[in-house]
């Protein structure tokens, strides 16, 4: 198992580094242009200020959520994991929906005699990200609230604190220990954001890094160009994603009990307000998603044939990179939990440091001489989704591997289970649950991809997030819709699958 480990440990660094490697050698140098650098600002301000946005609404959002109890909390806080799971390009036409020019927002304005609202520009795709990414900052936010020890609550109860000092003294350290890091966490995502900048991004003015890449190999085929950006691209990420590392620390208040008692709840004008929030956050949330479904029902008579062959190729794509990568996790975090190499944890989460286009660029470069692009459209899209996906499928197992080596590591040893033994016998059973949401993360990042192939791929090898982004730039926004539903169905029906199997194994 050690040398099956760092053998994989090794492909997976390889994986990053050779397409990483040939962006700098053919990009010779890094050369921008005006159109460039004003990609790289507009880069820049729009993850910044998404980033801002998404952590300034998450901390009232997530107060409300840790010191409330109401009936559908528990469902409020699971759709919080949203993101992980929802194609982007289905949120983005959830999102004109109800921001776009004909949206809902745009018709009750123009009830009320106001002037209409443009979702395409910066804030588009500000709003969409904060949209994407509000979910993920109120679960790291709630996790850092929960954690705090109850008994720090009660003393603070029994010295006659008021919301206040708590604010003062707990909760505030608190934030400062996180807040950081989320932010951080955040712009490393809106840094390589593709499929919302190509969508709602609306002319020159808001292209990012991201969409340069694509618009210059697509379109101009300058590979030079394109190089340069993508260096620069992954420099950024790269900062943007040591900087989140490196800012993720403890708020320092110690152990408690591990009694989960409830949090302080003020009344009066703080109950409402935590109501106002939480009902905000919910509608912003679900809004879109309601407005898809509404949208995309009645569009399902105007789906092309092309569907059922596009949505077969995203299916069968999404199994293979979840095969490879759930493989690759599980004996990585395996590897790691019994030998405790750093080098192996660092090669495993590599792939955040740079973005799905990148590595698809450099593949690029790589193919280029050997075979036409369009023939290795498939596979390398399988690849490239099955490595930025195994710092997720390695995150999900780590935790339960290393108690598993913990528990049972010594006994497996002195029975001498090794291998395929071991592995039927003791790992399957004990991870299955684990093994089966991690799988699940894995098929529906994969099936939402919209980034590699769309530089690579032709009409016959179109995915369905490529056919919903071909429907939406020809104008057929409900077949989109329609199609966009069935996207949306297939990611969460994988997901379910896998998840309900991998319960159901360790409940036997």
């Amino acid at each position: 198992m050690a040398s099956l480990a760092r053998a994989v440990s090794l492909a997976a660094a390889l994986m990053v580094a050779a397409p990483l490697a040939a962006v700098a050698f053919r990009a010779g140098g890094v050369r921008l242009s005006t159109p460039d650098l004003a990609a790289l600002r507009f880069t820049l301000l729009q993850a910044g200020l998404s980033a801002l946005i998404s952590v300034a609404l998450a901390v009232p959002v997530a107060k409300a959520l840790a010191r409330r109890r109401f009936p559908l909390r528990g469902l409020l806080i699971t759709l919080m994991g949203a993101p992980f799971l929802l194609p982007v390009i289905v949120a983005v036409i959830g999102l004109i929906t109800v921001f776009g020019r004909s949206g809902w927002v745009n018709a009750g304005l123009a009830t009320l005699g106001l002037p209409g609202f443009s979702i395409y520009g910066l804030h588009g795709v500000v709003i969409a990200h904060v949209f994407l990414n509000l979910p993920l900052a109120v679960r790291m936010i709630l996790q850092a609230w929960v954690s705090v020890p109850s008994e720090r609550f009660r003393l603070a109860a029994s010295l006659g604190f008021r919301p206040r000092d708590i604010a003062r003294h707990i909760e505030r350290p608190m934030l400062a220990s996180v807040l950081p890091g989320a932010l951080a966490t955040v712009f490393a995502i809106c840094l390589t954001s593709f499929a919302v900048a190509l969508t709602l991004g609306g002319g020159p003015r808001a292209t990012t890094l991201e969409l340069a890449i694509y618009q210059a190999i697509r379109f101009e085929f300058d590979l030079g160009d394109a190089a340069g950006l993508s260096l620069i691209q992954t420099g950024i990420g790269a900062f943007a994603a040591l900087l989140a590392w490196r800012l993720a620390s403890a708020p320092g208040f110690g152990a408690g009990l591990d009694r989960a008692l409830p949090l302080p709840a003020p009344a009066g004008w703080r109950r409402l307000a935590d109501a106002g929030w939480l009902l905000l956050a919910a509608a912003f949330l679900l809004l879109p998603l309601l407005a898809l479904i509404l949208r995309g029902l009645p569009g399902l008579a105007e789906l092309p044939p092309s569907l059922w062959g596009a949505s077969l190729r995203s299916v069968l794509v999404a199994l293979i990179s979840t095969l490879v990568t759930v493989a690759a996790g599980l004996t990585l975090a395996l590897g790691v939990a019994r030998s405790r190499s750093r080098r192996m944890e660092l090669n495993a989460v590599l792939p955040l440091a740079v973005s799905g286009l990148v590595l698809g660029t450099g593949l690029f470069l790589i193919a280029r001489p050997f075979a036409s692009p369009g023939q290795l459209a498939l596979p390398v899209t399988v690849l490239v989704n099955a490595v930025m996906a195994l710092p997720f499928v390695y995150r999900l197992l780590i935790t339960d591997a290393r108690a598993l080596e913990a528990d049972y590591g010594r006994l497996a040893a002195s029975l001498d289970l090794q291998g395929v033994a071991r592995l039927r016998y003791l790992t399957l059973p004990r991870l299955a649950r684990p093994l089966g949401f991690a799988a699940g993360v894995a098929a529906a990042l994969s099936m939402g991809d919209l980034g590699v192939i769309a530089l690579f791929a032709s009409g016959q090898e179109a995915t369905l997030p490529l056919l919903v982004q071909q429907l939406m730039g020809a104008y057929r926004t409900e077949a989109a819709a329609a199609a966009a539903l069935v996207l949306i169905t297939l990611s969460f029906g994988l997901f379910w699958i896998f998840d309900a199997g991998g319960r159901h194994v360790q409940a036997r």
